[in-house]
């Protein structure tokens, strides 16, 4: 039987459901599990982290909405993930926290399990109430020119609490990345000074296609600096999201005008299945 998946939204899970759900993922019957905003016990979350450690078929996991709700949790989830890494038939290309309150001090328990798996490649930690020191530790896993494997799809939307050097950061990191090609960063308070050094990352950058930039505060000065950067330099960009900003439409038009020149801007990755591109080119 080839694996399926398991979506559930909303929901109070039971301990007889949090059962199936294990038996699934041991039975290597489980390609996508996805629990967003369900209730379950902290023993039935532990359930669930020993189901992902042995699963040999899981290639994306989603535990959004407060599912990872505190510390304890991030370990478990931390010690599956450096379990599933010794086995060899385990392809988790996508992890998403979206939603979890994880902060800094639990993306620090669980980096060292995200920046040694072999496999992972996307990764969704929107609003998850991080700060400077959890972009720093993001920034390891974007190692610079291929020299290890790390993310090609990164979304960090609606972290409020980076500031401009956090994001400076970042912005070196993708600069100097020879792999990263969607970068989600919506819905934080970024604003012209952040905006210009992320045009400069995208110039530098050969392989960044996808920047969302949507409700980030910018205004027509960024417009204008991006707008400068795709007619003046070479870059792989193809969708450069402006949505929700105080930019004329005149600019975003110019904008949008010089990507669709290029015949394969044409191919626009569907940001909001994130991890779903990659998993198509696997397969094929």
């Amino acid at each position: 039987m080839l694996p399926g998946s398991i979506q559930i939204s909303g929901e109070t899970l039971s301990s007889a459901e949090i059962r199936d759900i294990c038996e699934s993922l041991r039975e290597n019957s489980v390609r996508l599990l996805s629990l967003r905003g369900c209730q379950l016990s902290d023993r039935d979350f532990g359930r669930i982290c020993r189901g992902v450690a042995e699963s040999h078929s899981l290639a994306q996991l989603n535990l959004n909405l407060g599912i990872v709700s505190n510390i304890n949790r991030v370990k478990q989830l931390a010690e599956a993930l450096k379990t599933n890494r010794s086995v060899q038939s385990l392809f988790l290309y996508l992890c998403s926290l979206h939603g979890s309150p994880l902060t800094d001090a639990g993306l620090a328990l669980l980096n060292p399990a995200l920046s040694i798996h072999p496999s992972l490649v996307a990764l969704d930690l929107g609003d998850c109430m991080l700060g400077d020191e959890g972009i720093n530790l993001i920034c390891g896993l974007l190692p610079p020119d291929g020299a290890k494997s790390g993310l090609k799809e990164l979304t960090l939307s609606a972290n409020p609490g980076v500031t401009a050097k956090g994001w400076g950061r970042l912005a070196i990191a993708v600069a100097h990345s020879s792999q990263v090609r969607v970068l989600n960063l919506d819905y934080n308070p970024l604003g012209d000074q952040v905006a210009g050094m992320l045009a400069v990352a995208v110039a530098s950058s050969r392989t960044l296609e996808v920047l969302d930039l949507e409700g980030t505060g910018l205004t027509d000065q960024s417009a204008q600096t991006l707008l400068d950067m795709v007619e003046n330099y070479p870059t792989a960009l193809r969708t450069l999201i402006l949505a929700e900003n105080s930019i004329s439409p005149e600019l975003q038009q110019q904008i949008s005008d010089l990507l669709s020149e290029d015949p394969s801007s044409q191919m626009v990755l569907v940001t909001s299945g994130l991890g779903e591109n990659l998993l198509a080119e696997t397969e094929m």
